[in-house]
């Protein structure tokens, strides 16, 4: 068995469905489940009208409708899979109609809202199949297991669907169907609909692979796999082989186009492998995300960078060995709700970075009884994510080749997990400094442009 995701630029039009299915077929003998996502930009245009219907009190749905009526009709579908459609399309009518008519926007009808778009989609996609002799069943995620809390907007899937999917895939795979399942949502014991939040259909494919024990589970973007930079801004980025679950969390939490952390959470359970691979072009061989490597590999995997970041750094106004220190700085940040991501410490100051977004005043203001706290703006993170093993070799390169082109590193932190080096510099500087570190490390695969 194995698990194949396709994200809404791989199913946006009749075009690429045909496309997606090309490489289903290729697969067939493998036993495949398919994850579909919402149609092109469709979960923006279903966000657009319920904003429509909160706050002008009208919402039109004609661009929704007409996108998946001509897919329909590219596709030559027979005339259920139309009054299907319809139908869902009424039920949406009638929950605008609702948020027009109250002028209230909850999570809970937020969520409700959004999952038109991959109910939508699975079923257009399984009639294709059906209509090309290919035994496929169009599946909403709660009728195959998927069980979750009740929070809202980001919700997590309860113990039991660990339990309940294999139950329902199984089954219909001995009879030589596809399922075909709706990404990114579920229901909560109460029968509400639910979203699983950031990287929300990546979990669901993933969830599915390790609940049912796949081979593998392949995630299917518009991208050659990991790279080894952003190809926007380091134009000879190469597909990276292979990397650990470890190294692909750390490269989506600093800024990489990866699965998120969260997504990777049932794989990295059961050793389940991930192949990102591109829908664009298929012959590529894709990044295979597992618990170790299989050979030896470079000294950096990848670098990556987050742009407008906040860089704080707050020195402790006691006296020298004054414990509690560090628990009263982050019980501010908790009172506060604001997350941390980079944190270097000495025994009286510590150095830490935030999401630009953040209103710091409260806070200072708070923190100021214990310390005084400095905040700079306009930082950037640059992360190195590679070997452990020769990290003395990676920070020596680095640090040599900001040295070079000029620039002052301004924080260091290693993570726990011992394979990101991450630093701190202007955010005019990072573009620049990643350009001379993919050099540096990546020279033999081709010159820099």
């Amino acid at each position: 068995m194995v698990v194949m995701k396709f994200g809404g630029s791989s199913v946006a039009d009749a075009q690429r469905i045909r496309h997606v299915v090309e490489i289903v077929k290729t697969q067939l003998e493998r036993k495949p489940v398919l994850v579909l996502s919402a149609m092109g930009d469709t979960t923006d245009h279903l966000l657009e009208a319920g904003n429509d219907a909160f706050q002008k009190g009208v919402a039109l749905i004609e661009r929704i409708e007409k996108h998946h009526f001509d897919t329909i009709k590219k596709l030559k579908l027979p005339g259920h899979v139309q009054k299907e459609t319809a139908a869902l399309l009424k039920e949406l009518e009638r929950l605008l109609a609702g948020i027009s008519l109250i002028r209230e926007m909850t999570p809970r009808t937020k969520d409700f809202l959004v999952s038109f778009g991959e109910r939508l989609s699975v079923r257009i996609a399984a009639a294709y199949c059906n209509s090309l002799k290919i035994k496929a069943a169009a599946c909403d995620a709660w009728d195959i297991g998927f069980i979750s809390d009740s929070n809202f907007t980001s919700a997590e899937l309860v113990k039991k669907s660990w339990e309940l999917i294999p139950e329902k895939i199984l089954p219909l795979l001995k009879t030589g169907v596809v399922p075909i399942v709706t990404g990114f949502i579920a229901r909560d014991h109460n029968g509400n609909i639910t979203t699983l939040g950031r990287g929300g259909s990546d979990l669901s494919a993933t969830m599915i692979a390790a609940a049912c024990k796949a081979e593998e589970v392949q995630v299917w973007k518009d991208v050659d796999g990991i790279l080894t930079a952003d190809p926007r801004i380091v134009t000879n980025a190469q597909p990276v082989e292979s990397v650990t679950y470890e190294e692909a969390a750390e490269l989506a939490y600093f800024g990489a186009q990866v699965l998120h952390p969260r997504a990777m959470q049932p794989c990295i359970k059961t050793g389940t492998p991930v192949l990102v691979k591109n829908s664009y072009n298929i012959t590529a061989p894709g990044t295979r995300i597992s618990a170790a490597l299989q050979k030896k590999s470079t000294p950096v995997r990848a670098i990556t960078f987050r742009r407008k970041v906040t860089l704080v750094d707050i020195v402790s106004t006691r006296m020298l060995g004054q414990y509690g220190f560090l628990a009263e700085v982050f019980s501010g940040f908790a009172r506060h709700n604001i997350s941390v991501d980079m944190v270097a410490t000495s025994e009286v100051s510590v150095s830490l970075t935030l999401d630009a977004a953040h209103d710091l005043a409260v806070l200072k203001k708070d923190l100021a009884r214990i310390a005084s706290v400095d905040i700079k703006t306009d930082k950037a993170i640059v992360t190195i994510v590679g070997n452990v093993k020769r990290s003395s070799e990676i920070l020596a390169r680095a640090f040599r080749t900001c040295q070079l082109i000029g620039v002052s590193v301004q924080m260091v932190s290693q993570g726990a997990s011992k394979v990101n080096i991450s630093f701190i510099v202007n955010d005019t500087e990072a573009v620049e400094v990643v350009k001379a570190l993919h050099l540096d490390f990546f020279a033999d695969q081709g010159s820099q442009k």
